[in-house]
């Protein structure tokens, strides 16, 4: 029998997840999943349930402490049923990919019961070409997309075999919540100081380190790099077209890249992985203002991309430990060859200016507040527009797994990811590596960007453009270069043709990002 799993607070960013959400702003991350075949559904609940051990807090419920004086914590939920969890669904024929997006949209537009464990899964068959799909969907209060990528992993199998099935299955007994009584007013009150204090230590202990960096002799270059960048985002930013209010109401459509192809515009241009992405991005954007009649000159796009803190080799932690980076893009870049020039200039930049321990000190800061305060402060966000945006979309970029898996015996070919939006940011985006493809997802309000297939077409269009482009340039002979390995002696150039320097690798990037989650991640 499973021991029942201890409850446990929510981190700050844990809980601003859960305050944050409403019907407008539904925070989940999820991801559609196309498999070679429908995956049968009892096979498919059996397999679950032989792994949710695993994962205790897929049995917990998410509690809110009087007054709001801590945290939230994770308790058991003592009527979890798995079928409350897991629901299959038959597209009509000719079940095709937009009828697949539509369903999957109206399944992202929800809101999850919190009286119930924050995750679903949605099995579905019909598609055209006998394949199958399954979308997955977990509350950002419960993992970020680094450790959602690890619980889909956890959850699906690396080899078709799924006999541990017939297992007998463990018994789970949910550990009986104490009486409300038991949390006095004092108590809250001395985890609310503690966590402040615990908090405002480590913001004077970041605060003393960027010091140290930038003044460092051995960083003469980070103020001059700062100085460059500041500009660009003390400038107001404008709204794109779909930076409106948002409903709720979601659509959500894809698309995938061989990285392969990735790779090949990498040794012909040089820069990251993560450069490519965000310069096809922004030249996608500039493409769709040019179709709602917006100029793009001396224009530029800020993104901000989620950045994993975990540490290297850590896999199994759950929650969020992520931090946020506001890239600036210019939208009047000449030429996709320009635009990945930009791109990769500004984030070796951002990586020398420690431009993520400014981000870092930032949630510090405000994570040294009460919890009260950060309850209401949450809250009220939502409620507040500004006459110009603070950033115009969040991008997030997750590495998964470089090997198929497998749910109940069949093969997963796809999958395609989810970042939750709202507000006024009416379109976001993800980017996931799987089996040598990253794939793309867009996540848009119906009413802020009814047309988000249109962007959708133009990140294609953009990156065969600088696909295109690569494909002409010369072979200089220099090869990217590859995270933990040693570099090989290079070739020397030839006289007539010296290659142009190669952009360092930016703080932001990793196997796959698009600024990416670090770690493993983005």
């Amino acid at each position: 029998m499973d021991k029942p799993a201890a409850s446990s607070s929510m981190s700050a960013l844990d809980a601003a997840f859960l305050y944050l959400e409403r019907k407008e702003l539904p925070l989940n991350i999820a991801s559609v999943c196309i498999f070679e075949s429908p995956v049968p559904f009892q096979e498919f609940v059996a397999c679950i349930n032989a792994k949710l051990h695993l994962v205790p807090r897929y049995r917990q419920i998410p509690v809110l402490p009087p007054w709001s004086l801590a945290f939230p914590s994770w308790e058991d939920d003592k009527h979890f049923d798995i079928y409350r969890h897991i629901f299959r669904a038959t597209l009509d024929a000719p079940g095709d990919k937009a009828q697949l997006e539509a369903l999957a949209g109206r399944i992202l537009s929800g809101v999850f019961d919190r009286s119930r464990p924050l995750w679903d899964v949605h099995l579905i068959d019909g598609l055209k070409d006998g394949r199958g799909a399954v979308i997955w969907r977990v509350h950002h209060a419960l993992a970020d997309g680094v450790s959602g990528t690890e619980l889909l992993k956890t959850f699906l199998d690396a080899t078709p075999d799924f006999s541990y099935i017939r297992e007998k299955p463990r018994k789970h007994r949910a550990k009986r919540r104490p009486p409300e009584a038991q949390s006095s007013l004092v108590e809250g009150i001395s985890g609310a100081v503690s966590n402040a204090v615990n908090s405002l230590v480590e913001f004077e202990a970041g605060l003393l380190a960027l010091a140290r960096y930038i003044l460092d002799g051995s960083h003469s270059n980070a103020l001059k790099d700062l100085a460059e960048l500041l500009p660009e985002y003390t400038v107001a930013i404008e709204r794109l077209p779909f930076n409106k209010p948002c409903t709720g109401a979601r659509k959500f459509c894809w698309t995938e890249w061989d990285i392969a192809d990735v790779q090949a515009i990498r040794v012909a241009m040089g820069g990251t992985l993560n450069d490519v992405v965000l310069a096809v991005v922004a030249r996608a954007l500039a493409r769709y203002a040019k179709l709602h009649g917006e100029s793009v000159t001396n224009r530029f796009v800020r993104i901000v991309c989620p950045v994993s803190l975990r540490p290297s080799g850590q896999k199994n932690g759950l929650g969020n430990q992520i931090t946020f980076l506001p890239v600036a893009l210019p939208l009047d870049a000449r030429g996709p060859v320009r635009m990945l020039k930009e791109v990769a200039t500004r984030t070796e930049k951002l990586k020398r200016c420690g431009a993520l321990d400014f981000v870092g000190l930032a949630a510090k800061w405000l994570a040294a507040t009460p919890p009260p305060i950060q309850a209401f402060f949450w809250r009220s966000i939502p409620d507040i527009i500004l006459p110009v945006p603070l950033l115009n979309m969040i991008c997030t970029n997750v590495p998964g797994p470089a090997t198929p898996l497998y749910a109940a015996g069949q093969r997963m070919l796809a999958g395609y990811p989810q970042v939750p939006t709202g507000w006024d940011l009416g379109v976001g985006c993800a980017v996931h590596s799987y089996n040598g493809k990253l794939f793309f997802g867009l996540i848009a309000d119906s009413v802020a960007a009814p047309d988000v297939n249109r962007l959708r077409d133009f990140l294609a269009e953009s990156f065969d453009e600088l696909r295109s482009a690569a494909q002409k340039v010369p072979r200089s002979g220099k090869k990217p270069k590859k995270v933990a390995a040693k570099p090989a002696a290079e070739p020397k150039p030839a006289k007539s043709a010296p290659p142009e320097p190669q952009p360092a690798e930016p703080a932001l990037a990793v196997a796959a990002g698009v600024a990416a989650h670090t770690g493993e991640a983005a």
